[in-house]
């Protein structure tokens, strides 16, 4: 493919994604299957898209996609497949040289492999020797702590506890999953704020709503089903306020695929009705900013603040002592701007804040969230209809795999209840978080890695010590659907372990099952695929899980095949354990499931102290070097997380490459650049450089001082210790970097 930048002048969705959608479903061959799929994705009956946790309309429609729902079905239902024969034909060696586009595109995983080194092949193993394999490797331990347990967040509730309570048994909490990796400063601040780590909003809130904030967010590509709300909120009148560096087309306008009248005027709907591009990281200054002019203004919810909350004072006086000079020097935004988006929230009844991984991938992500909810509370929209707060989840099950245990630092209460039901005794010690267990493998304290899901070697920061550190390992395995890149970066043994996709049925001794999904607005359903699986020989993770428990686990009591039999029965066993799930069985058969509820949405505040609590906290400072410009790393538009289904982001205007750096006019000219020109990025931080080599320069509306580049290939730039504070999530957005002309190459890419 071809190289082409160019700017992109129409709205978010419309034909554009219509036309990308049917080309997917063609690429891999299922066009007329791939579309009698969609109609079953989101649905009651059918199956939850494998993409984003957007929730559901209830009642619903008939279309309950997008067009990036449709690439993630269209990657899962392809009718490419990796065989023994693929794995024969190529090395290790040789497919690690391969990007990672080449790696999704070769398509599903058909058997059981393992890897042992001596030819540098893959080669087929039974289930029952894969299972030995990793059962020989634990039981070899000295230590159940030597071990890891990795969770993606596309892992089912049933699939969840199940692993959970193996690795319990087993003897660890280690227990990293990529909640470490993306939403865990919104948990750790709103959990001692609130008392409730989820967003406290339901999708009916986006109704009533008078306004919406959305900071650090890019629904248009990581949630374009949320769109739909926006523009519905747009077309009635509410006001949507913007911050983020980057314009994105989906912020600007958005045309429903769906709606007749958008399709055929071709226009869409303009969303943002004020658009802020803050500095990268200066969300904390803006809002603090906000916090003052309210304050300022005297329009605050006094009686709420009385009655529910404490700390306001601290807050009140940090705020009207913070100097103006500073907050606008920090924000990257003007007084007058800041006093303008105030007066919004001021004159709002009821009002949303959603933000996504543009605030909590960075050190003061903590801080930065506890400021929000500050904003919040001044006003009272907490607990009233159209308003709290909405932090927008990755992964279609990313919440319900924390819901359901899969935390290295389980609470005590949590413990009890678990052991009580199966009958053991849990670990107490705290396990390892991402970054933690990184160190560890790097340190030789940890040799077994196994993953449910995901992409580690990827997704990870620090490239190059993850990989070091995944090497390390006497055995790496991962349950996957396709292959990627992890497969690749593997320990002295490794193991490939092919499972069902959320489309395929999953056919146990009771009939075919259906697993349970909880959204980013805590809603919980239940997902049934009604495709042929992809290999006669692929097992569900419920039942990997159980098949590896019955063969490491010599003495256990718990009976793991039985309960993958029918998973009402590991339902029945989660309503035991897990507080909200009574009933579980009963309440998640209903169409549309049921909603878990949120003592914060209901005013109840369970923390300590019983009330809602302000936090004050300072304006973070930039680094002082003017040389360095600071890189946040963000997703194209054909990409979910580390999964890369193309090379086009539509939306800025880039087709044909991915080692792309978008920069500001200003800073070109500044820095002696050309759009078009190759660089190396070099991130500088206090243990050295690290770079990542040969990215095409182009110009895009982004502050000064900002640059933006996507990941996996960037994240070779972020350090290990470079994480949010009290929450260990990587700091992938804020990457202090100095750009240098790239030797070996000398190429300009010349806009049409």
């Amino acid at each position: 493919m071809s190289k082409r930048i160019s700017k992109y002048t129409g709205p978010a969705g419309g034909w554009d994604a219509l036309t990308s959608s049917f080309r997917h479903l063609r690429e891999q061959g299922i066009v007329g299957r791939g579309a009698a799929t969609m109609l079953q994705a989101n649905q009651p009956q059918g199956f939850d898209c494998p993409g984003c946790a957007w929730p559901d309309k209830n009642p619903h429609s008939t279309f309950e996609f997008c067009e990036n729902g449709v690439k993630a079905v269209a990657a899962e239902g392809t009718r490419r497949r990796v065989t023994r024969e693929f794995f024969a034909e190529h090395s290790v060696s040789a497919l690690a040289r391969q990007d990672d586009y080449f790696l999704e595109g070769q398509g599903r995983l058909t058997e059981p492999m393992f890897y042992e080194g001596e030819d540098d092949h893959y080669r087929p193993v039974s289930w029952d020797e894969a299972f030995a394999i990793v059962a020989r490797h634990l039981q070899a331990l000295p230590d159940p702590d030597q071990a890891l347990f990795y969770t993606s967040g596309r892992t089912s509730n049933e699939a969840a506890f199940l692993y959970q309570l193996f690795v319990r048994e087993f003897g660890t909490n280690n227990l990293p999953d990529c909640s470490n990796m993306c939403h865990e400063p919104s948990g750790v601040a709103m959990t001692e704020q609130i008392g409730v780590g989820k967003g406290t909003v339901v999708l009916e809130d986006f109704e009533q709503a008078e306004a919406i904030f959305v900071f650090g967010q890019n629904p248009g590509t990581n949630h374009p089903r949320m769109l739909g709300e926006l523009r519905e909120a747009a077309r009635r009148g509410c006001r949507i306020v913007v911050f983020n560096p980057l314009r994105e087309r989906g912020l600007e306008r958005f045309a429903d695929p769906k709606n007749p009248g958008d399709m055929l005027t071709g226009g869409g709907t303009p969303i943002a009705t004020h658009y802020y591009q803050l500095r990268t990281g200066g969300d904390l200054a803006a809002v603090k900013g906000m916090i003052k002019a309210v304050i300022a203004s005297g329009a605050l919810d006094s009686d709420f603040i009385a009655e529910h909350t404490e700390g306001f004072e601290a807050v009140r006086a940090d705020a009207l002592a913070e100097d103006w000079s500073l907050i606008e020097t920090e924000s990257g935004l003007s007084r007058a701007q800041i006093e303008e988006a105030a007066g919004v929230y001021a004159a709002s009844k009821a009002t949303i804040l959603c933000w996504a991984m543009g605030i909590t991938q960075h050190r003061h992500a903590v801080a930065t969230i506890q400021t929000l909810m500050n904003f919040l509370l001044l006003r009272g929209n907490l607990g009233k209809p159209g308003a709290g707060a909405c932090p927008v989840r990755g992964h279609s099950n990313v919440q319900g795999d924390r819901t359901m245990g899969i935390y290295e630092q389980p609470s005590a209460a949590f413990l009890d209840r678990l052991g009580a039901a199966f009958d053991f005794s849990p670990p107490r010690k705290p396990g390892h978080d991402v970054v933690g267990a990184i160190d560890a493998m790097l340190r030789g304290q940890c040799q077994v890695f196994f993953a449910m899901g995901g992409n580690f070697a990827a997704a990870s920061p620090d490239t190059e010590r993850t990989a070091q550190a995944l090497r390390r390992c006497a055995l790496t395995a991962h349950v996957a659907t396709k292959l990627n890149r992890s497969h690749l970066v593997h320990g002295r043994q490794a193991l490939i372990l092919p499972c069902l996709g959320r489309t395929e049925i999953d056919l146990q001794a009771a009939g075919p099952q259906g697993v349970t999904v909880e959204d980013s607005m805590s809603q919980v359903h239940v997902s049934a695929g009604m495709n042929p699986p992809a290999s006669e020989h692929l097992l569900s993770e419920p039942a990997i899980v159980a098949r590896l428990a019955e063969a490491t686990l010599r003495q256990s009591k718990t009976r793991w095949r039985w309960l993958v039999e029918d998973y009402d029965r590991i339902r029945d066993k989660i309503a035991e354990v897990i507080e909200g799930f009574a009933d579980f069985n009963a309440r998640v058969h209903r169409p549309g499931g049921f909603y878990l509820g949120n003592a914060a949405r209901e005013r109840r505040w369970t923390q300590a102290g019983g009330r809602a609590r302000f936090f004050a906290h300072p304006v973070p400072r930039r680094h002082d070097d003017s040389a360095l410009l600071t890189l946040m790393t963000i997703r194209s538009h054909d990409q979910y997380n580390t999964t890369i289904y193309g090379l086009e982001d539509r939306y800025r205007g880039v087709s044909g490459e991915r080692r792309v750096c978008f920069i500001s006019r200003m800073d070109l000219q500044r820095l002696g650049f050309a759009a078009g020109d190759w660089v190396d990025l070099i991130s500088v931080w206090h243990d050295g450089e690290r770079v990542a080599k040969r990215f095409l320069l182009v110009e895009y509306d982004i502050p000064p001082g900002c640059l933006a580049a996507y990941y996996p290939e960037t994240n070779p730039l972020v350090p290990l210790d470079s994480v949010a504070e009290r929450a260990g999530t990587p700091a992938s957005k804020s990457i202090p970097v100095r750009l240098q002309a790239s030797r070996n190459i000398d190429l300009r890419l010349q806009s049409p």
